[in-house]
């Protein structure tokens, strides 16, 4: 099948979630841009969002935005969702997004123990996380004690809150990829012996209970996005489920607790989740997965329309061509997902979603290297 033989239709139709409403099922996939000093977004990073909403992406997940505890992140290039300041330059972000006609949702962000040991960020705080264990098992920074918990929940309330107040459209979770929410989900760094740690449904718990804090603060119209993953940084076969029952564990209660799309974090979106499986469960994606067990809105993510997995992307002369959306759509049609995050494609071509409804495919740039050293 050719490009222009491709029929994209169906990712050009609405889709509504509680008070969130697209026009398409593209979104910006978050990527970590660090154009913000002091943490503040600027006229920069509000056109470098207004250009791909301008290009017909749908949804704008921003790049991961530092919840206010003081041990959130490493660097203080990376935006504060805390602040005035910080919330003034979202305001202009948020306004250039919706004057394109578009949605935007920040990704609420901590990092945990990926922080590291020596943050620039507010060095003289220590990392925490669930067990003060990093990625490699190794000691980093200290564990929460239950009064952080609570603290830590705040936290996170406050960023949620402070994202409604300033008019984002709802919010995104990030609890993947080995940062704080995640660590409490994998068995490898949440070594807790309390009811916070122990069996799948004790490391869910401080999640659940994160959504659940945010679901009465932000009320019930408000949409929570969560992503997930099975993998974690360099450590790419991690999983916290080994099958289809033990990812139930874990996403029903992000559910129950007021989870209203979920975002499973994969490198290739047309990957088999479990392939020791057979048949048509055993070709199924994650989100695929995800969608079936929960019954949720959920949105794929991994490599769309490029040849290249993102690990080498920061790699000098690293590049991506791009490819057919063949695998995309077939599995849109078993209707595996709602909506498709890209990445790097829109680094490289803000105009990318038109051009796939215009049937220009063949007009998509390839993604280099250079793509992800300006912001533009």
């Amino acid at each position: 099948m050719s490009n222009q033989d491709l029929d994209t239709a169906g990712l050009f139709t609405p889709i509504e979630v509680k008070s969130l409403r697209l026009r398409n099922r593209f979104a910006m996939a978050p990527m970590t841009r660090q154009f913000s000093p002091g943490g503040v977004p600027r006229d920069n990073v509000a056109e470098y969002y207004r250009k791909r909403a301008a290009g017909g992406t749908s949804l704008i997940i921003t790049e991961g935005t530092l919840i206010p505890d003081p041990a959130a992140g490493p660097d203080t290039r990376v935006p504060l969702i805390y602040g005035d300041d910080s919330l003034d330059g979202w305001k202009g972000v948020v306004d250039a997004v919706h004057a394109e006609g578009s949605s935007i949702i920040p990704q609420l962000w901590h990092l945990g123990a990926a922080r590291g040991a020596e943050p620039r960020m507010n060095p003289d705080v220590p990392s925490v996380s669930p067990s003060g264990l990093g990625l490699d098992g190794a000691p980093v920074g200290r564990a929460f004690t239950d009064t952080d918990l609570e603290e830590l929940k705040q936290f996170w309330v406050d960023a949620a809150v402070n994202a409604q107040k300033t008019g984002f459209d709802g919010v995104e979770l990030h609890g993947a990829h080995g940062y704080l929410l995640d660590e409490f989900l994998w068995e490898q760094t949440n070594v807790r012996e309390d009811g916070y740690g122990g069996s799948l449904e004790a490391r869910t718990r401080f999640p659940a209970e994160v959504v659940a804090a945010i679901r009465a603060a932000v009320g019930p119209d408000f949409p929570i996005v969560y992503r997930f993953s099975q993998w974690k940084a360099d450590h790419y076969d991690a999983r916290i489920a080994a099958t289809p029952q033990q990812l139930e564990h874990v996403l029903t209660p992000l559910v129950s607790a007021g989870v209203d799309i979920l975002h499973p974090s994969t490198r290739r979106h047309w990957e088999p989740a479990f392939p020791e499986l057979s048949g048509v469960e055993g070709a199924r994606g994650l989100a695929g997965w995800t969608k079936t067990i929960t019954g949720l809105p959920t949105i794929t993510v991994g490599s769309v329309g490029l040849d290249a997995v993102f690990t080498g992307a920061w790699n000098p002369g690293s590049t991506a061509g791009t490819t057919d959306l063949n695998p995309l759509l077939e599995q849109f049609a078993r209707e595996e997902f709602d909506i498709v995050a890209v990445g790097r494609a829109l680094l490289s071509d803000p105009d990318w979603v038109n051009k796939v409804a215009a049937g220009r495919l063949d007009e998509r740039i390839p993604f280099s290297r250079d793509h992800i050293t300006e912001l533009v």
